[in-house]
Parts: structure tokens; sequence; C-alpha cells
């Protein structure tokens, strides 16, 4: 299918060649069974204009998809709405352009890579369909990443995924303290998890609209990396908010069993904000903050952030996620739709790429301290020797340098936050429990990173591998963290791969489970054998917890794993 419509991409709208190609494929793909009506519902071109319950919308034919960029699903939450939970789109006159992608929420730029942004008013979805006319196709609706301070739905070229036969939604949310700020002063009803229920408005949104676009609204999937993939977590623990919005989800990189800070917690960070920028009498507080030029808020909520990746993370406890992820799936009581679940082989490998090139030092002399700075922060981890034991478990001076191996302990398991192939593991044979999962892995090791997920100078000097979000290339083609999107094109091996996972996860959203025929077999996930190890040419089931070493960070952390 992806080299049917590269072929015809090539093709002129003029010659007519394309939508006779296209009309090729739909018989096809229709068989001879097919009655008219169905063969000409799948052989015409697709409307590029379609009237949403706000007002109509115009879009483009791009890359052998139509796309519709930038469609509010709310209204501004920019000023004296800041902090509110999220109200209807205006209704607008005429038609709206859906040609371009409007700007990011909030936020500054980060690791010298991304970009920075001033728009409050922000609150849009993209949406990207099959180039023919669809009825009641599968619909996927994905929450970008960038630990809740960062990161668009801009950032994501959705053709791929179209092309499958789905309808693709991406979503903007407000991120950093705009998102997710706690305070006596907020109204209690979302204080902390401003974001969160964003993302809820637009699932209501896909609900009375996507059937416009031809999607199913019975059929929705939503999916999410990262920070996506805690925001999915979050939707699947809290079962009656959620119900009804979607069917079934994907979580990529992001453990649901990492405990979520409390409302009363989440406070204290914001007290500090507030104090920072001027807005310490609580009485006055909220109209204060309110006040706050955006620039100043950003630039103080960075400086507080600073010596945590998720500072600004969704706290819980109010009525917008007032359930806790790991008592939720402890006891299966979540939204028990079928998961689709998988992490990346060298996961952190990445963040230490990050500290070197900030000029952090890491040789094999001083591998013990970082050790120390990540696993032997609390009196219980000093008293079991935990720093020592992971020196013992993953040695420096071999054919690795200190950073690689670092950042391999680092991805097997790490305390101090969601991300981790034995977390990711633990989650997965929890919530197997109740409902149907797959697990996967994406190891290849020449995924792009330089100049990708990462800046190409300074050379970190080792092989980062499968890194944290390498794998977003295979599913959104040229995705570097910005918003031009001009990665380099994936080897031909690595395409291949991203051919494949492609197919896994349009099936998946059809039916509910990846495999299907020409694909190789992928039992639902019962113990860690069956984990589908995704590595060009070498696409099989592996023993995930062997390869990352669970057995012994479980004898380390046991209430955690």
């Amino acid at each position: 299918m992806p080299m049917f419509f590269q072929r015809c991409a090539a093709t002129t709208l003029h010659s007519g060649g394309f939508l006779r190609s296209l009309a090729a494929l739909a018989l096809l793909t229709l068989g001879a069974t097919a009655t008219p009506n169905a063969l000409a519902a799948k052989t015409s071109p697709g409307p590029l204009v379609v009237r949403t319950e706000q007002g109509a919308i115009r879009g483009a034919l791009r890359d052998n998809v139509r796309e519709f960029r930038g469609i509010p699903y709310a209204a501004n939450t920019a000023g004296d709405q800041r902090w509110t939970l999220p109200q209807p789109a205006p209704h607008w006159q005429g038609t709206l352009d859906g040609t371009n992608f409007r700007d990011p929420c909030a936020q500054v730029a980060r690791f010298n890579l991304t970009e920075a942004s001033n728009e409050e008013n922000c609150l849009t979805v993209n949406v990207s369909v099959p180039a023919l006319t669809v009825r009641k196709a599968p619909v996927l609706v994905y929450i970008h990443g960038g630990a809740w301070v960062g990161g668009s739905a801009s950032l994501y070229r959705l053709d791929a995924l179209a092309r499958t036969g789905l309808v693709v939604v991406s979503v903007n949310y407000r991120l950093g303290a705009l998102g997710f700020l706690a305070h006596p002063a907020l109204a209690p009803e979302g204080s902390g998890a401003w974001g969160i229920a964003d993302q809820r408005a637009a699932l209501r949104w896909v609900q009375q609209n996507i059937a416009a676009f031809g999607g199913d609204p019975g059929n929705v999937t939503i999916g999410g990396e990262s920070a996506g993939a805690g925001s999915v977590c979050i939707h699947l623990a809290n079962a009656n908010l959620s119900k009804g919005l979607f069917h079934k989800a994907i979580i990529q990189s992001g453990g649901c069993l990492y405990p979520r800070q409390k409302v009363k917690q989440a406070e204290q960070l914001g007290l500090k904000v507030a104090a920072a920028v001027g807005c310490s009498n609580e009485a006055t507080a909220l109209a204060c903050l309110r006040a706050v030029p955006l620039e100043v808020l950003l630039k103080k909520q960075t400086e507080l952030a600073s010596s945590g990746i998720v500072s600004f993370a969704p706290s819980g406890g109010s009525a917008v996620n007032p359930v806790d992820n790991t008592e939720a799936m402890a006891r299966g009581d979540f939204l028990r739709v079928p998961v689709l679940m998988g992490a990346t082989r060298d996961e952190m490998r990445l963040y230490v790429a990050y500290d070197l090139q900030a000029g952090k030092k890491l040789d094999d002399a001083n591998y013990p301290q970082w050790l120390q700075g990540i696993y032997g922060r609390t009196p219980e981890e000093q008293a079991a020797k935990i720093p020592e034991r992971v020196a013992a478990q993953y040695p420096v001076g071999g054919a690795e340098p200190a950073p690689a191996v670092l950042g391999t302990a680092m991805t097997d398991f790490m305390p101090s936050i969601g991300i981790g192939a034995c977390l990711q593991l633990h989650t997965g044979e929890t919530m197997a429990r109740y409902t149907d999962l797959w697990q996967w892995e994406f190891a290849d090791r020449d995924a792009p990173v330089l100049g990708v997920g990462i800046t190409p100078q300074p050379d970190p000097g080792f092989l980062m591998g499968a890194v944290h979000a390498a794998e977003l290339n295979y599913w959104f083609p040229n995705f570097d963290n910005t918003h031009k999107m001009v990665a380099p094109d994936l080897a031909p091996p690595s395409q291949a791969l991203s051919n494949q996972m492609l197919e896994f996860v349009a099936n998946f959203a059809r039916t509910g489970q990846p495999s299907a025929a020409g694909l190789p077999a992928w039992p639902r996930y019962t113990d860690h054998t069956k984990v589908m190890w995704m590595e060009p040419g070498k696409t099989a089931l592996v023993n995930a917890s062997e390869v990352h070493h669970c057995a012994f960070w479980k004898s380390l952390y046991p209430n955690r794993l």
C-alpha cells in the first residue's frame, strides 16, 4: 500500500491518472462483490470543504491525503480565561481557512532544539483523511509529548497514517503553568489538570464532528508518546469521564503505574510560581496571575522547573483528574479497552546526551557520582546500597563508554520518572489481567537522532541508538521536533520497518488487534516473552524482561515493580 501511493504521488492531477489509479486500488480493495454505491463512495475525490458544528472549513490536498489544519475545538483561554475549563469553540461565518497550522500553545524553546510560542489562544486540532471519500473510517486521535511543557500537534505529519485508511487527529492542549498549574486560588475542579480537560474537550469535539470528515465516532483510538502516553493513562484511569469518548488506546514510552502527585502537593510549586511573578497574596492571586505578561510567566515557570523533567505534570484529585493511575490499574478499575503499548530500546540515552551537550562531564571516574544522584536520593536507597549494586550490574570499562552504560541503566529503570522498560512491562502485565493488551519495543539503532531529537553539535560522542521518541519518524514522516519537519528520509531497511509498524497501528485502530495476514503473528501480552521486537529484518517476539534485567530491578524496587 505505501509504495502504491508513492507511485500515485508522482502522477499529475491534470492527467487524470491519479484518480484512475485510486479507482483501480478501490476495485482491488473492495473486491468483485462491492456494490456500485460502495464503489462510488470509495472512488470519489473527497471534499476539501467540510462543515463542522462550528462552521465550514477548507482544507488542502497534500501528500495524497486531505488535510484540515488549525480547527478550533474550544474557545480562547487567554487573559481572563486563563485557568478555566475549556468551553466550546464559537461559531464562525463563512469558510475557515484550514490549509495551515495555527500557532502551538505557549512554551519556551528547550534543549536548543524545540521552538518557542507566545500563543494562548491555541486549542485547535488538525485532521488528515484519505484523499478519497470515506465513510465510518477508524479514527486515531494523537496526543503529543513534550514533558507537558512543550511540543505541538503541528510537529506531526499525519499523512502516512491517513494513507492506511484512518482518519487521524492531532491535538493542541495547554502546557506548563498554563496547562497544569495548581494553586489554592484556582477553581478546584480543574486545578493542576487544565491540559487534561483540554484533551477531553478535543475528544468530545471528535465525537460531535468526525463523521463529517468520514470518521466513525464509534471506533476511536487515542494514542500518545511520552507526556502524550501519560495523558492516555490518565484518560484510561478516569473511566467514568472517558467512557464513550474512545474505544482503544496506544501508549508509547510511558508507564501508567508511575505515581502522580496530588493537587495539594502540586500547589507548593504553584505558590512558588505565584510568588515569583508578584502574586503572593492569596486573596488577589487569581486576578494577579491572569494579568501577568505571558513572557514573564514562562520565564519564571522555566526557572522554577529547571530541576525536574516533568515539574508541571498533571496532578490528581480534581474533578478533571480524580482517580490515581496506580490505584486504578492495580484494581482493574480503568476503562477496559484494547491497549497497544510500547517503548524504545535505548530510551534514556537521549537525556544523557542532552546533559553532555549542556557541558556536564560523565566518564568512568565520576560514573559512581552519577549513580548516587539517580539511585541514591533517599535514605532507604543509601541503606540498601542501591547505587553500588547498580554499578556492579552495569559496570563501566568495557566496550561501551560510561554515557552509554548509564543511559542503558536509566532506560531499564529510573525511579524518578514514568519512562523505562521495566516499568512499562510491569504496567502491561498489570493491565493485561483485565483487558487485551499487546506489548512492543522499538529497537532500530539506525534511527535518525542527531539533528532530529537532539542538535547535531556538539556530538555527544556515543551510540545513542533507539532513543526516546526515535520511533516517531516511523509513524510521522520527517519528524524532527520542529515545525519544519525536515528530518532525513529513513534508510530503506528502516522504511520497511516503518511500513510494517504503520500496518500494525492501522490494524489495531481498525479491529482492536495489531496483527493480520502477511504480518508476524503477535499474540496478546500474557508474559514477558510476548513482546514484539521491532528492528529492521528482525521483527519477532522476545523476552524483554531479560533484555532489560527486570528481575534485578525488581529486587531493588519491589514496591515499584
